[in-house]
C-alpha cells in the first residue's frame, strides 16, 4: 500500500540527497578523457581543499570509506607495522580490523564507546615507546555508532608532546562538512571521508587528504597496492584527470555540494548542525532517556545515540516507528546492538524537519510502550527558539 509523504531518512547517513545534486547527478555522461572531463575534475580536486581546509592533496576514489580507510593505510606504511589506534566505537573497531588483516599490528587503547579519544592516554602510550616502534596513530574524529565526537586538534598537541615521528590519520567519514575539521592546522597527516554524509551524496566516492609527510612515507611503504595507489593518482590529478574510469556523474554532484556548502558558509553548516545536535538531546533528556555520549562537550552535532530503558528492544522500538510513522532510524551496532537507536540530524536538514523527526520518535516511543515522559519536542522547539 503507498504511503502518502516523504520518507524521513534520519539514519546517520546515507543523509537524503537535495534535489540539487541529484540533478546534477543526472546530467549525462561525458568522455573522462575528453578535455571538458578536466574542468569537471579540476574542479572536484580544487574544491575538496576548501571542505578540508587543506593546502595538500585530496585523493578521490570510487569507493566507500572503507576503501578511503584501506588507501591510507596500504599507501604509508609497511607489513608489520605498529599502529595505535583508539576503541571509540564500532567503526573504529572495524578500522582495526581492516588494518589486521592488512598485515599490521594494530593496538587498541580500550575505550567504553560513551565519549571520543584521550588524547592524555594516547600521549602515555606514545612516551612509552622509546624507539618509536608505532608508525601511525588512528583516531575517529565523530564515530557513527555513539555520536561522540574526538578532539583531533588535542590529540596532534598530544602526539607533539611525546616528540612521537608517528603519522597521524584521522577518519572523518561523518564528521567532514557538518563539524568544524581543518586537516593542515590539526596537523593531520591523512585524513578519510566519504561522499554520503555531510557532502549530502550517494554512496560512492572516498577521499584522502594526505601532508606532505604522508607523501614522503608513500615512497617507501611496501604495503602492496594498485588500484589505490596515490603514486597512480598524483600526475593523472594536475590536469583534472584519473588513472583509472572515475565516477563521472559523482564528480558532478560532488561540485554541486561543494557550491552549496559555501553558499550557506561552512561556518553556518556547523552551528547548525551544532545546535540540530543540543536540540535532540533536549528532547531525549525530557524523554528520560540517555543519551550514549556521556562525556559533556564531545557529543555530535551529526547524530545522538539514544540508550534504551533496560528490558527494551531498540529494534522492535525503530521497526514499530517504520511501521507507523514512515521515519528509518539507526540501528545499534555490535557492542551495543538492540541497546541504543541513533537519530540522524546531518546534511540537508533544517529546524522544521528536525522538529518532524523528533515527532515521529516521541509517537513512535508511545506506539511501542517505551517507558518515556512526554514534552521533548516542546523542548526542542525551545531550545531551537
Amino acid at each position: 500500500m503507498r504511503k502518502a509523504g516523504r520518507h524521513f531518512l534520519q539514519i546517520p547517513g546515507p543523509s537524503a540527497v537535495p534535489d540539487r545534486i541529484l540533478s546534477a547527478i543526472s546530467q549525462q555522461t561525458i568522455d573522462h578523457r575528453g578535455p571538458a572531463f578536466a574542468k569537471v575534475g579540476l574542479r572536484a580536486l580544487e574544491g575538496l581543499k576548501t571542505i578540508f581546509k587543506t593546502d595538500e592533496h585530496v585523493f578521490i576514489f570510487p569507493a566507500s570509506g572503507t576503501g578511503a580507510w584501506e588507501a591510507a593505510l596500504v599507501n604509508t606504511l609497511s607489513p608489520g607495522d605498529h599502529v595505535l589506534m583508539y576503541e571509540t566505537g564500532h567503526f573504529a573497531t572495524l578500522w582495526k580490523k581492516l588494518a589486521e588483516k592488512l598485515g599490521l599490528k594494530a593496538e587498541f587503547i580500550e575505550g567504553d564507546w560513551r565519549g571520543g579519544a584521550d588524547p592524555e592516554r594516547i600521549e602515555a602510550r606514545l612516551a612509552e615507546d622509546k624507539g618509536h616502534e608505532i608508525k601511525a596513530v588512528c583516531v575517529v574524529h565523530n564515530e557513527t555508532s555513539t555520536g561522540s565526537v574526538s578532539p583531533i586538534a588535542e590529540v596532534r598537541k598530544a602526539i607533539d608532546r611525546a616528540n612521537h615521528p608517528a603519522l597521524f590519520m584521522v577518519d572523518t567519514i561523518s564528521g567532514l562538512a557538518s563539524l568544524e575539521y581543518k586537516h593542515d592546522e590539526w596537523g593531520v597527516d591523512v585524513t578519510v571521508s566519504g561522499s554520503q554524509k555531510g557532502l549530502m551524496l550517494p554512496p560512492g566516492l572516498s577521499f584522502n587528504a594526505a601532508s606532505a609527510k604522508a607523501l614522503a612515507a608513500n615512497k617507501t611503504a611496501k604495503l602492496q597496492r594498485s588500484y589505490w595507489d596515490w603514486a597512480d593518482m598524483l600526475g593523472p590529478n594536475k590536469t583534472g584527470y584519473f588513472p583509472y574510469t572515475p565516477a563521472t556523474n559523482m564528480l558532478y554532484g560532488l561540485n554541486e555540494a561543494i557550491d552549496m556548502l559555501h553558499e550557506e558558509g561552512l561556518e553556518n553548516v556547523f552551528e547548525r548542525h551544532a545546535r540540530h545536535g543540543a536540540a535532540t538531546r533536549a528532547a531525549v533528556r525530557t524523554w528520560g532517556l540517555e543519551v550514549l555520549c556521556a562525556t559533556q562537550g564531545q557529543e555530535s552535532g551529526v547524530l545522538t545515540a539514544v540508550k534504551m530503558p533496560e528490558g527494551e528492544s531498540a529494534d522492535a522500538f525503530r521497526a514499530t516507528t517504520l511501521e507507523h510513522f514512515d521515519i528509518s532510524l539507526g540501528n545499534g551496532l555490535s557492542k551495543v546492538a538492540d541497546k541504543v537507536f541513533r537519530i540522524g540530524h546531518l546534511g540537508d536538514f533544517n529546524d522544521l524537519m528536525l522538529v518532524g523527526t523528533l515527532a515521529g520518535v516521541e509517537m513512535g516511543l508511545k506506539k511501542a510502550g517505551v517507558p518515556h515522559e512526554a514534552g521533548g519536542v516542546q523542548a526542542a522547539m525551545k531550545r531551537l527558539a
